[in-house]
């Protein structure tokens, strides 16, 4: 059973694909291997640029260039990415789904890497004795302030994650069909309660005098994005209010 798939750059077909099995490898670079591997035929890319292994449940990358540092982006991650730099070897990228980005002369060149589906446990506490654990963020999912969350973090969830954040008018927009009454001032509070809450800011009893705090919605994004608060799922919450729903 194959382990990992490598797409070529503008693959059309599947026969062109290359499969490898856990253990295997292959090279790619300007030129095509000796022995098979994924050329990609660009001045600027290195006779020998790297080199990809496949694991169980993930792959390696060997950057073998002298001075480029590759990225390796997360297409389903909103911004998810690693950097990997010239000389590093076996680099363990844990993406089911990966771009390749190598900068070349100018251009910015890309392939895709599927690795297989990665394997879960229950994390189900059966049995244990005592407490629970205090959940790490307390997020309300039926909350007005959780729609202003979903509605900041949109554009990165669907697959743009060096989007611009939307302008509270904007948010104010997004929001209408689902809460009609909303407003300026109200997606605002709820930015200011968001930041509070996810202890991005110090409240209002506890702040310093003259304190100002820049960035609340990018901070929030980037947090929401990060721990995964806020998935592409989610957004249902942004979806037209019922007819007859109270308004």
């Amino acid at each position: 059973m194959y382990s990992v798939i490598v797409v070529p750059p503008a693959c059309g077909n599947v026969a062109d694909q290359l499969r490898i099995s856990a253990g295997e490898r292959i090279e790619f670079g300007r030129t095509e291997p000796s022995g098979g591997g994924l050329a990609i035929a660009h001045a600027g890319v290195p006779r020998v640029a790297g080199e990809i292994a496949a694991h169980r449940t993930f792959w390696l990358l060997s950057n073998l260039s002298e001075d480029q540092t590759y990225v390796v982006e997360n297409p389903e991650g909103a911004g998810e990415h690693i950097k990997v730099a010239p000389g590093r070897v076996e680099a363990p990228v844990p993406f089911e789904l990966a771009r390749v980005t190598l900068p070349a002369a100018g251009d910015l060149l890309t392939f895709d890497v599927w690795a297989p589906r990665h394997a879960f446990r229950s994390v189900e506490r059966r049995g244990l004795q005592g407490t629970g654990t205090v959940p790490a963020f307390a997020l309300d999912r039926t909350k007005r302030y959780f729609a202003v969350l979903a509605a900041l973090c949109e554009r990165r969830l669907r697959g743009e994650p060096r989007a611009p954040l939307p302008a509270v008018e904007e948010i104010v927009e997004r929001l209408r069909p689902s809460w009609p009454k909303v407003s300026r001032s109200a997606v605002y509070w709820n930015i200011d309660y968001l930041a509070v809450k996810l202890r991005l800011r110090p409240g209002p009893d506890t702040a310093e005098p003259g304190r100002r705090t820049h960035g609340k919605k990018e901070s929030l994004a980037s947090l929401a994005l990060r721990f995964d608060l806020v998935r592409e799922d989610d957004l249902v919450v942004l979806a037209p209010a019922p007819s007859g729903a109270a308004r």
